[in-house]
């Protein structure tokens, strides 16, 4: 059951002022996690309409609000103080500034916590116990509640207690183990991948898990704890690795590797050198060919169908077990034309390709714009900010363009008025004893 008051309609008013219906309205999260895995869940949970409720220190905030340059320039082209990498992840979220330290932060959590569904922290294990604000304590003020805990190993195992880190949980999780070049070949060794993959997983398994909890919550009025670890993420993350592993190599004393840009089940699939371009920039392109019909047209397009016929590359089976002949071949062959002309032969043959794009690149190809993956958003402090948009497309219950990412304690009054029904007043001896801001 809801136990939402008059504080949604005041959320519907700030964030949606066409009234459209969206997939959580009436959910409402309370958000006291802080980087990225936390703040990703809860913009996802915002876009989908809940009221999200971002509780972060007073005087500085969430970490990321000074991870910068870049920053966000203002209107007279001076930097603020919100970094882009703060940006990129808080939208739809209201921002209260509140001192948990204190007895009287605390009860004002406690109050939000009782007229919220779901509650998400990231705190390090144990640490909101000294608060009184573990599940255990909110539970006794709202059994309804789904509690959410990202932590780096977990709250369980011997590395309960270590801070989790998404460099270091690509590391310990086995990704960087098969990312980077072969350790045979120039630039060979481990590589992380260039965003915090293992973060955003985290914080996208923990929005499937809190959705499912809600479910549930509603159906029995039961709430219950979610045990978010980023380790464990990273592992189920391996998935078709983590199985060839277990399947295969396990029993056979191998494990899968690096193995560069090319890819250790299916060949061709991987990144091709082609012809410098006027300029003498050398260009690359991706050949992602997937299956046996593929590689025919493939082998047309490049003037050698005869290699479709050969028993060594008729099947990807064969083609992975002699990639070492075939791939030199198709490389020398690809070199001798410029990216432009395999990029349209490959697509007129219907065979998987890509260029390898600079953002720049990204955010001026026709498909991104007419897939509007680019928002634009008026912040207190600029006009027309653009931001990456929710890639969520809801045909009955689109997901919500409402308020920019907030600025710090932007909404402290406005929550402590709609949601515990506070009067000014009474805010402002708040602000005297330094307990919100």
């Amino acid at each position: 059951p809801c136990a939402c008051s008059n504080t949604q309609k005041s959320h519907n008013t700030l964030m949606n002022h066409n009234q459209t219906s969206h997939a959580l309205d009436g959910i409402r999260v309370l958000d006291l996690s802080r980087v990225l895995a936390g703040p990703w869940c809860t913009q996802t949970l915002g876009d989908l309409g809940a009221d999200v409720i971002k509780v972060e220190r007073p005087g500085s905030g969430d970490d990321t609000r000074g991870w910068g340059p870049p920053f966000l320039s203002d209107r007279a082209g001076e930097d603020t103080a919100q970094a882009a990498y703060y940006l990129g992840a808080n939208r739809n979220k209201r921002s209260i500034a509140c001192d948990i330290a204190t007895p009287g932060g605390q009860a004002l959590i406690k109050q939000l916590a009782a007229q919220s569904q779901v509650f998400v922290e990231n705190f390090k294990v144990g640490d909101l116990a000294r608060y009184g604000l573990d599940y255990a304590s909110l539970r006794e003020v709202n059994p309804a509640l789904v509690y959410c805990s990202v932590t780096g190993f977990g709250q369980t195992g011997p590395y309960a207690e270590r801070a989790g880190y998404d460099y270091a949980i690509q590391g310990m999780g086995g990704l960087m183990s098969v990312t980077g070049e072969r350790d045979d070949l120039p630039g060979g060794g481990p590589q992380k991948v260039g965003v915090a993959v293992t973060d955003l997983f985290t914080g996208m398994y923990a929005t499937v898990a809190i959705l499912a909890a809600i479910r549930h919550a509603e159906r029995t009025g039961v709430g219950q704890y979610i045990d978010m670890a980023l380790l464990d993420t990273q592992v189920a993350m391996l998935a078709n690795l983590g199985a060839t592993y277990l399947v295969h190599g396990q029993a056979h004393g191998s494990t899968p590797g690096r193995a560069g840009n090319a890819h250790i089940n299916i060949v061709p699939y991987q990144v091709f050198k082609a012809l410098a371009d006027d300029s003498g920039h050398i260009q690359h392109l991706i050949v992602a060919v997937g299956n046996d019909g593929q590689f025919s047209r493939f082998s047309q397009v490049l003037g050698h169908p005869e290699w479709a016929q050969d028993p060594r590359f008729q099947t990807n089976a064969a083609r992975v077990r002699h990639r070492e002949i075939l791939v030199p071949a198709i490389a020398q062959v690809m070199a001798l034309q410029p990216k432009s002309h395999w990029l349209a032969a490959l697509e007129a043959a219907k065979v998987p390709c890509g260029p390898i794009n600079s953002l720049a690149e990204v955010f001026s190809d026709p498909q991104v714009n007419a897939r509007q993956m680019v928002d634009t958003w008026q912040h207190p402090l600029a006009d027309d900010v653009r931001l990456v948009a929710s890639p969520m497309k809801l045909s009955e219950t689109p997901v919500l363009h409402g308020a920019p990412p907030p600025m710090l304690g932007e909404h402290t009054e406005q929550i402590l008025a709609d949601v515990l029904g506070m009067e000014p007043s009474a805010v402002l001896a708040l602000k005297a004893q330094g307990i919100v801001a």
